[in-house]
Order: structure tokens, then C-alpha cells, then sequence
């Protein structure tokens, strides 16, 4: 017997135009929120970043591959780890799939990590993914657009995150337990090594051999990339997380 409370049919049916009501407000609000980012003001990007891919060194300006839009997902693989970061690898399963249809609309659609090319070329191919993946080993790109941290930002927590200028706290004392923890030992680093990478999300513009920034958004405001939660945030009992759950695609028990 469900310990859920249960109705007729009528009473479902009410219930539910009740909640539409409130999912168009939803709606409404996120296409205004849209629209809003679309008006940011862009900023200019005259520093010359570099970056290894898999045609060899490439300019931001390069990674548009001939587009004039450029969204860049800042992918939590650093120098030290023998493996992506499986929350990463998790929201790279919900969009590698939208790369082609991306390009076909003039936007092209990549991630970044400081790891060297041939790590993130071998992990790609482990993952079966088609994205491109360009390699900020050596650059100042993702200190620049807090996805990357130094152990001297890391050890004083005053280095930004989210927009916050003390946005990033200090690693956990040595021997502490939880998630973090079990992340990292997922990509084969310590505590501290994990989490001096960071996820987000950045968006540029190309116009008349310029590129500029248009947007960025980390923590929760990657809450929508997740695909994976989207459809849990609409199943029967929702998210119902107590731990971490997932795991890279490979590695869930096939039995």
C-alpha cells in the first residue's frame, strides 16, 4: 500500500490545472530571464588565450569554428586527475547529443579543461562522446573564468566563485568524509587536487574578428544542463537523492 496520498481521477485532474497554472508562470518567467541574458551588455576579450585541441593549437577565436556563437562548458579535469570528473561526465552525456543540431544554428558548443589534450582525446574516446574538447593547459583561461584554481587561492578561500569574491572555501581538513571526498577519489586525486577545478559555463560572441563574453553561470545555475534532472524533477518521487548516485555511464552495474 503507497504511503502517497491518492485521489480520483477528478481530483487529480484538478490538481494538475492547478499546478499547470503555476508551471506557465514558470515558463514565462524563464523566457524573460532568456531575454535578459540576451541583453547583457559583452564585454571584450583582448587577452590571447591559447589551447590545444584535436587539430593542434587554436585561438578563442578558433574554437567558433566558424560560427559566431561559442558556448564553452568549463569541464572539471585537471592536470592530475586520471579521469573526468563524473558529475561533469553526467551533464557531458546530456548535451553531447545537442553538439550537431548546436552547429547547424550557428553556435558551436565545446568544453574546456586544464587537462593535456591526449588525457581528455583518451577519455573522450572511453566516454563515446563527439563534442569538442579543447585542452587550457598552460593558460590563464580558467583561473580567468572561475573554473580554475591556484593552492595559494585555494589555501586562503578568497578566490571567486559564483560572483561571490569569497565564493571558494578552502579544501576540507585531511581525513574529512562526504561527497567531495567521494568525487574525488573518482578521479583518482585528493580532496584538495579536485577542487581546484571548478564547473560552469561560459558564452561568447564573434563579430568582426572580435570576441567578447556574453555570459557565464556556475553552482546551481547549471541546474538546467543537467539532463538527467530534468526528467527526475518529473518522475513520481523526484530527485530522492541521499548520496551520490550517479556514476560515469561505463561503470553501472550492467547486471
Amino acid at each position: 500500500m503507497t504511503k502517497h496520498k491518492t485521489g480520483s481521477r477528478e481530483q487529480w485532474l484538478s490538481a494538475r490545472l492547478e499546478l499547470l497554472e503555476a508551471e506557465k508562470q514558470l515558463t514565462r518567467r524563464s523566457d524573460e530571464l532568456a531575454r535578459r541574458r540576451q541583453d547583457l551588455p559583452w564585454v571584450r576579450i583582448d587577452k590571447q588565450y591559447k589551447f590545444d585541441t584535436e587539430e593542434g593549437s587554436a585561438s578563442l577565436a578558433d574554437l567558433f569554428r566558424g560560427r559566431s556563437q561559442l558556448l564553452i562548458y568549463h569541464f572539471m579535469f585537471g592536470p592530475d586527475y586520471t579521469a573526468g570528473c563524473p558529475s561533469c561526465s553526467a551533464i557531458a552525456d546530456g548535451f553531447d547529443g545537442s553538439v550537431v543540431h548546436l552547429a547547424n544554428h550557428d553556435v558551436t558548443l565545446a568544453a574546456v579543461s586544464r587537462a593535456p589534450i591526449a588525457k581528455l582525446q583518451a577519455y573522450k574516446r572511453r566516454m563515446g562522446w563527439s563534442f569538442p574538447w579543447a585542452s587550457s593547459f598552460g593558460s590563464d583561461f580558467n583561473y580567468d573564468f572561475q573554473a580554475g584554481y591556484t593552492k595559494e587561492q585555494q589555501r586562503s578561500g578568497r578566490a571567486v566563485y559564483n560572483f561571490r569574491a569569497e565564493g571558494f572555501g578552502p579544501p576540507p581538513a585531511e581525513g574529512a568524509e562526504g561527497p567531495v571526498l567521494e568525487l574525488a577519489a573518482t578521479t583518482g586525486t585528493d580532496v584538495a587536487t579536485y577542487t581546484r577545478e571548478a564547473p560552469g559555463m561560459s558564452a561568447f560572441a564573434l563579430e568582426d574578428g572580435v570576441v567578447y563574453h556574453t555570459y557565464s553561470a556556475y553552482a546551481r545555475g547549471l541546474d538546467g544542463l543537467w539532463h538527467m534532472y530534468q526528467w527526475l524533477d518529473r518522475a513520481p518521487k523526484g530527485r530522492n537523492e541521499t548520496s551520490i548516485w550517479w556514476r560515469r555511464h561505463d561503470e553501472y552495474d550492467k547486471g
